[in-house]
């Protein structure tokens, strides 16, 4: 009996990881619906398996925007067995540096157009009675670095938000993974980065000295997307997927040393923590 194929539904696809993921679906065998804000950044796709690949413009800052794209694919699949929330964007500045337009704009994207997203293809999954969902988060949000606190803070969120939907998704038969990358060759310290407009001298050797590090790191991270791709391919495969996946060893390493970290500042403190109790 041949086994069925599952139906992808990736946002971001122009580039890095969407882009990566998606030509490994087509390779695999899969259906797939491949999203960008630009059509014209993924039309190849199709070429490349016609009756399997549908192409749509999606922004999903925009709500209206991501109701249709989930419409069509039902549409078109008639159901979403993999939905991927990969689009997001990085951005560089320290948290006084950073103004109100450009941290907001970064949770529009990568919060907010997560929970877009979900809210529109959850009530499909909860009809079919399972999926799996994936939500890009980072090394950055387990670890917080000088010079990053914006994009941190974006996927600290998207950490919290993943955490508490797992649970409530569980019963329903749908799985939440949270991916956790380190670093890799996409355009995430290149052309996708958003630097800060404003910059204080005060914090050249904190926030500026990471904003030089990004520039020279972009191009020569280890992580290949193409790799990181196929892992998400056996990720989907496991019976009992795990709520986080760190996608290479920097991302394991750090996440270890975050939380030998979190351990040693609850232990150091533990009787200040259990003296706030009302007394008998």
């Amino acid at each position: 009996m041949a086994k069925q194929k599952r139906v992808w539904f990736i946002t971001g696809c122009s580039s890095g990881f969407g882009r990566a993921l998606a030509e490994a679906v087509i390779a695999h065998g899969d259906h797939l619906v491949a999203t960008a804000r630009r059509l014209s950044t993924i039309a190849d796709l199709v070429a490349q398996a016609p009756h399997r690949v549908l192409t749509l413009a999606l922004d999903v800052t925009k709500p209206d925007s991501v109701q249709v794209a989930i419409a069509a694919a039902i549409t078109r699949f008639n159901v979403i067995d993999v939905l991927v929330n990969n689009a997001g964007y990085g951005l560089q500045g320290a948290i006084e540096e950073i103004s109100d337009a450009e941290a907001r704009q970064q949770f529009e994207t990568n919060v907010f157009g997560v929970w877009n997203v979900l809210r529109a293809a959850l009530p499909h999954l909860r009809q079919a009675g399972g999926g799996h969902i994936l939500n890009f988060s980072s090394i950055a949000g387990q670890r917080a670095s000088p010079g990053l606190g914006g994009y941190s803070a974006s996927k600290f969120a998207v950490e919290g938000l993943s955490e508490a939907l797992a649970q409530e998704v569980a019963p329903l038969g749908i799985r939440v993974t949270l991916v956790e990358p380190g670093g890799f060759r996409t355009d995430w310290a290149g052309r996708s980065m958003v630097w800060a407009a404003h910059e204080i001298k005060e914090y050249a050797a904190t926030s500026g000295r990471l904003r030089q590090g990004l520039k020279g790191f972009h191009g020569r991270q280890a992580g290949d997307p193409a790799r990181a791709a196929q892992a998400l391919l056996a990720l989907v495969e496991l019976p009992e997927p795990p709520l986080r996946l760190p996608l290479g060893p920097d991302a394991l390493q750090g996440i270890r040393s975050k939380l030998k970290e979190v351990e040693r500042d609850i232990s150091a403190q533990e009787a200040l923590s259990l003296s706030t109790n009302f007394q008998p």
